[in-house]
């Protein structure tokens, strides 16, 4: 209890101290907030082939506001780095490498590394290689780490382009060369922007019916045409581990190459022109040919054309031939799906989908594969006799698996899983893979009948990771291990073919999350890591996971957290929910449990969990199920559920003690802000809210969004309805709103929270926005954080810590408002 008093009269001291609540800049927040910011985490892992060695990567989550500033161009649906012909925006980026060995837990720190960015690790096959993009000013360079030498190595001098192809690079499956996505004009002198060459911008419709979402950063001019291509354009490049690169065919707009798995052939997609300005690049005209190494073209397997018109609908997907693979299990054959309904699964066929092949050497005609009674969604290949077949639709969100024989794909036939993709408690898990013999990722398939599968067990109890072992030719489950109280542990990897030893990820409430070798035969668990706890002054925090039901039946759950040194005897605390809602069409699986009371306590900076410092207790992920029941669509009842969902959290905190009804706060990011401001407009439950980078205005995405199929035109009533920027004068609590100025997600155009500030401010309600620079949905620079950390600090000790009438809050010019 001392350390809880100590602690929040630190953070409270702190608070008082600061200046008033205004536009004065970026702001720190009080220690014990700005320290979550710099916690060292866990680095991201890498596992090679044969599970022998963990290749450990510190992660660079955070940027300096300089790296956003830097120029970036915005082009086809694409942020780009013009300097180095890199994405502006990569997540997964790394600043350091260190390999461990899994026997013998020996480690190798990876020197000689020049400076600069790591990103898009991989291994070889064979797993003795280890090849990653160092990424630098004006530069990304290919690199490997050899095993036998211990050494890594620039394997060329080329520069790569990443601005298509995210990962711009690939194995060779047999480990004896990389294929290379080459930036061929880096160094070259820039498209200037000729002002006298200046012409109107004309679109013009058909009267066929196009419908798309509301994209950003697409294509505006011939300028941005003439951008796109210059930077896009990229040479295929061989580079063996000698480093002697030779290109491959000619350079192109290349938006996606794999190589065969016997090594000797190349898919390659590259984009045509002509370009759109209503979506991004993805959908663009684009050609699909089949390339020897050298770069000769054995076969072209498609030309598509722009895919502006596809009709409405999320399984609804272009028509012509699509979704190109190589069949993983075979040498060289590639396979297509090819729409049956024209492309709109409201069409009804007896077959939405037919999967076709073509061997090589490519110059028969293609075969049928398989028949596909829904929407096509992937094959995960076994060997001759073995592969899984899935399929779905989006109507009533419901997904099968079959166990097919690639040999006859059509008969015999097994149907392995068939649920509502939401259906945590009848996910059978996801399987192992492994290596074939020539090296292309497959089925682990043990005896010709065995696969495994890993999953987190979600059931009643919470989620209970297992190991399943799968008999393809009695069609039955046996379980070989699960996760057992009080830790939450989950397979990473197998280390025999019998499932007996296991490399596992273990952690418990209070234990950070590390690697152990599990062997189930010799009943040991051997730990392999010992990562630190990022967040030793929260240690004391308790964790409950808490089941109430709505009412309406639906049952709901959440987790909450009480700040270090809390016991009852203090009374009710403040309390802050953070929240985002679901769509669902079955009650039942909207009630579902998909968490563990045993997951390690993560703070972090980006939800509610470092106001725990200030003495707040949390509620984190209270449950928000939208539902569609008696032949409604989920949203038909959006409002009224929210509520009900809403009152049903707050209820269950005040009868456990825990909450001060007068004192709970509710915030959300992107559909969770949607929510924050409809519960305010709704509803009376809370004293405050918090809304990050969220859409207020759904006629702004008039096509959909989130679950949402319908157009504005077929459900006006619906749209409006949902939209809490059309009763903003319903709203009287006090409304924080922050927002990222670049913000590129579909449908959350910062124009969103800009209008819905100015209806606030316009009918006299207590608001205030604040507009991040250069950050995107996510907020990336560390000023940032701190900034937004410090702006919901002092939002809560305004609004929700006080007993004050709340002022109205300062207007300003630039940042914040």
């Amino acid at each position: 209890m001392k350390a809880f008093k100590l602690l929040f009269a630190l953070v409270i001291g702190a608070a008082v101290c600061t200046p008033s609540f205004a536009n004065q800049g970026y702001q720190t927040p009080s220690p014990a907030l700005a320290a979550v910011v710099d916690a060292k985490l866990a680095p991201s892992s890498y596992l090679s082939n044969d599970g022998q060695w963990l290749a450990l990567f510190d992660r660079k989550r955070i940027d300096t506001l300089q790296d956003l500033a830097k120029e970036e161009l915005k082009l086809a649906g694409i942020k780009l780095n013009p300097a180095n012909f890199s994405r502006s925006r990569e997540r997964n980026k790394f600043t350091s490498l260190v390999l461990k060995h899994v026997e013998t837990g020996s480690e190798i720190v990876v020197s000689g590394l020049p400076n600069g960015i790591l990103r898009s690790p991989s291994w070889s096959s064979d797993s003795q290689y280890l090849a990653f993009v160092v990424e630098q000013a004006t530069s990304a360079n290919l690199w490997v780490y050899n095993v036998s030498t211990k050494q890594a190595r620039q394997l060329s001098d080329t520069s790569l382009n990443s601005v298509l192809t995210s990962t711009p690079y690939t194995w060779l499956p047999d480990s004896s060369a990389i294929v290379a996505n080459a930036a061929v004009n880096i160094g070259k002198t820039r498209i200037s922007n000729d002002s006298t060459q200046v012409v109107p911008v004309i679109q013009q419709s058909s009267g066929e019916k196009a419908p798309a979402r509301t994209y950003q950063n697409l294509l505006t001019s011939p300028y941005d045409e003439a951008q796109f291509k210059f930077f896009a354009q990229s040479q295929l490049t061989y580079i063996p581990l000698s480093g002697q690169g030779q290109p491959i065919g000619q350079p192109g707009l290349i938006k996606s190459f794999s190589v065969s798995p016997d090594s000797t052939n190349i898919l390659v997609g590259m984009i045509d022109e002509p370009f759109s300005y209503q979506v991004p690049y993805s959908r663009f005209a684009a050609t699909w040919q089949i390339w020897g190494m050298r770069g000769y073209t054995l076969a072209e397997l498609a030309k598509q054309s722009l895919a502006d018109n596809i009709p409405q609908g999320y399984d609804s997907v272009r028509t012509g031939r699509r979704d190109f693979q190589w069949r993983a299990d075979q040498g060289a054959e590639v396979i297509w799906a090819e729409a049956q309904d024209g492309g709109d699964m409201k069409t009804d066929v007896p077959y939405h989908d037919h999967l076709y092949s073509l061997r090589a050497p490519f110059k028969r005609d293609p075969q049928l594969f398989a028949k596909v009674e829904r929407r096509f969604d992937s094959i995960a290949w076994g060997n001759g006799n073995v592969a899984l077949l899935s399929e779905w639709r989006f109507s009533d969100r419901q997904e099968r698996v079959f166990v097919i024989q690639p040999r006859n794909a059509d008969k015999n036939r097994v149907l392995f899983s068939e649920r509502s993709y939401n259906d945590a408690y009848k996910d059978p898990g996801y399987p192992i893979y492994e290596k074939n013999d020539l090296g292309a990722d497959v089925l682990k398939v043990v005896g010709g009948r065995y696969l495994f599968l890993r999953g987190n067990g979600a059931s009643e109890q919470g989620n209970i990771p297992f190991l399943d072992r799968y008999d393809v030719k009695t069609n039955t489950t046996t379980r070989v291990w699960q996760s057992e109280a009080p830790y939450y542990e989950r397979v990473r990897a197998m280390l025999d073919d019998e499932g007996e030893r296991l490399i596992t990820i273990r952690e418990s409430k209070t234990e950070q999350p590390n690697f152990f070798i599990r062997d189930l035969d010799d009943k040991t668990l051997t730990q392999l890591t010992t990562f630190e706890h990022p967040y030793p002054e929260f240690k004391g925090v308790t964790k409950e996971l808490i089941r109430y039901k709505r009412d309406d039946g639906v049952e709901l759950s959440g987790t909450l957290y009480l700040p270090p040194g809390y016991d009852a005897t203090q009374g009710p605390l403040p309390v802050l929910m953070w929240a985002y809602p679901l769509e669902y069409k079955d009650k039942a699986v909207a009630s579902q449990m998909r968490e563990s009371p045993y997951e390690f306590t993560y703070i972090g900076y980006w939800g509610p969990m470092p106001y725990l410092a200030k003495g707040i207790a949390v509620f984190d992920d209270p449950k928000m199920p939208i539902v569609g029941v008696d032949g409604k669509e989920p949203n038909d009842l959006f409002r009224k559920q929210l509520v009900a969902s809403a009152k049903a959290a707050v209820d269950v905190l005040v009868e456990k003690g825990v909450a001060d009804k007068d004192k709970i706060a509710i915030a959300g990011h992107s559909y969770g802000a949607f929510m924050v401001a409809n519960l305010l407009a709704h509803s009376d439950l809370f004293k405050t809210g918090i809304a990050r980078s969220g859409a207020y205005n759904r006629t702004l995405t008039p096509f959909g969004f989130q679950g949402e199929e319908r157009d504005f035109w077929q459900a006006q009533d619906v749209y409006a309805a949902m939209s809490p920027f059309f009763h903003a004068e319903k709203i009287n609590e006090p409304m924080l709103m922050i927002h990222g100025q670049e913000d590129p997600n579909s449908g959350t155009f910062p124009m969103q929270s800009e209008r819905m500030y100015a209806a606030l401010k316009g009918l006299g309600k207590e608001a205030r926005l604040v507009m991040l620079p250069y950050e995107a949905h996510g907020y990336r620079a560390r000023k940032s954080l701190l900034h937004v950390l410090w702006e919901q600090e002092q939002w809560l000790d305004k609004y929700l810590l006080s007993d004050e009438k709340p002022a109205e809050p300062v207007a300003a010019d630039g940042v914040t408002q």
